[in-house]
């Protein structure tokens, strides 16, 4: 009996034994195998659980550690839902509404940074591919300008028709602008008492002083200096009777601009003619001082053809150059003519510069105002040329891709003109450089594309 006693002991004290190893390995586990909050290796046999600070094998199925990239640290703190500026660092409840506090997870944040740089997608400045290449030549071209332009008036050759005495309107024959009027037309009558004492003055010399001629001669003058004709001095001596009225007839034949007190000309200018409906701001009755501009007279028969050229191309045209002219009524008539005038001056509203063309109308007869096309051959440029599918504009610079082994590489070029499919190459490539035929194939449009 003893003997059974005894074997059941050593067998009680085996087992208990087993029990405390393996609760001490356990504990041991958990200080040196511990949890991942703090340790950066585990088993990679995910039912075992095991992690550890330190490398080495798993005490469960002796497999290596691997280790475990930790996570970002985080804050907890704890926050009332009804009152966010209650924060406390242990769990209880809200001092103001009695809630209970939940918890307030927050992230270390990222650095504030100002840079747009991040914002930028990854640029390929290598792009690898098989793609269809091209070359830069180093030729010759020319080629045809097409020029837009119209039709206006030649400011030189107008005629201004002013008072040459002071008086007031009495009466008006030309009432709107741009009306047309012939040579000898009459166009107002004036009354001037000026013009009233002469008369009388006139009429006293040749009834009482016939005899003195020069004086009779001055007096005569200044009548005709005054407006009045010959014929109207004659019939005044012949009636001996004033008319302190005198009619102003138009010395040429013309376009009614308007008056001096509708504003300077701008007739270089590729104005808009408007409507002949539109008064003039003289009217009857309005008083005229001596030396003043009462019409401005356009000639129809001397005109301007006034030709845009896109800025950076007014280089290749030459004052004397020929150049080809057909109108809108006819877009397949030319005729030929030279161009007279280059303008310096940049239009900053449409970003050109013009030419003008000097034109003869009195056999032409084109309105003005009328839209005419300018056909000019260009002088041969030599220099290197590109097409234009080879390179692609981003912004303010124009880039291309150069072939380099198996791939292409972007590079920035400068472009000069362009000749029809062409655009002349400044410097950034050379003629013995192979490119990307199709440069907007190889980009996406929805990136950006940086270059070095």
């Amino acid at each position: 009996m003893n003997k059974y006693l005894k074997y059941s002991l050593l067998v009680m004290v085996l087992g208990i034994t087993g029990l405390a190893t393996y609760y001490f390995g356990t504990s041991y586990g958990d200080s040196a195998f511990s949890s991942n909050d703090e340790l950066s290796y585990t088993c990679p046999m995910p039912e075992d659980s095991v992690f550890s600070n330190q490398p080495g094998t798993c005490h469960k199925c002796g497999m290596t550690l691997i280790k475990v990239h930790k996570e970002p640290s985080q804050n907890l703190s704890y926050t009332c839902s009804m009152h966010p500026q209650i924060i406390r660092d242990a769990p209880g409840n809200c001092p103001i509404c009695g809630m209970t506090l939940v918890k307030k997870v927050s992230e270390k944040q990222p650095e504030e940074n100002h840079s747009i740089e991040h914002l930028l997608r990854p640029t390929d400045q290598f792009v690898v591919g098989n793609f269809q290449t091209t070359m830069p030549v180093d030729t010759t071209i020319s080629s045809e300008l097409h020029l837009p332009g119209l039709l206006a008036y030649d400011p030189n050759s107008s005629v201004n028709i002013s008072a040459r005495i002071s008086g007031r309107i009495e009466k008006m024959y030309v009432n709107y602008k741009f009306q047309k009027v012939n040579k000898g037309q009459k166009l107002f009558d004036l009354y001037s008492p000026e013009l009233l004492t002469e008369q009388q003055n006139y009429i006293y010399l040749i009834s009482n002083d016939s005899e003195n001629a020069s004086i009779i001669k001055a007096s005569k003058q200044k009548l005709l200096l005054y407006g009045m004709s010959s014929s109207q001095i004659n019939s005044l001596a012949a009636a001996k009777r004033v008319n302190p009225v005198i009619s102003i007839y138009s010395p040429s034949s013309g376009i009614v601009e308007g008056t001096e007190s509708m504003g300077k000309s701008t007739t270089g200018n590729m104005q808009s003619i408007g409507t002949t409906t539109t008064s003039l701001a003289l009217k009857e009755g309005d008083y005229i001082k001596k030396n003043e501009v009462v019409f401005k007279l356009l000639n129809t028969d001397k005109v301007w053809a006034v030709f845009n050229v896109i800025q950076g191309y007014n280089s290749l045209i030459k004052v004397n150059q020929p150049i080809r002219i057909s109108s809108e009524l006819d877009e397949k008539d030319y005729f030929n003519a030279k161009v007279s005038f280059i303008e310096t001056q940049l239009n900053q509203n449409e970003k050109t510069n013009r030419i003008r063309v000097y034109l003869n109308n009195k056999n032409l007869k084109f309105p003005v105002g009328l839209r005419l096309q300018g056909i000019i051959e260009t002088n041969p440029i030599k220099g290197i040329w590109l097409i234009k599918q080879a390179l692609v504009s981003i912004g303010t610079k124009k880039i291309v891709f150069v072939k380099k082994e198996n791939g292409f590489k972007t590079a920035i070029i400068k472009t000069g003109i362009e000749i029809n499919d062409f655009v002349q190459v400044i410097e950034g490539i050379s003629s013995r450089d192979t490119l990307a035929r199709n440069a907007q194939y190889l980009i996406d449009s929805g990136s950006f594309i940086k270059t070095e």
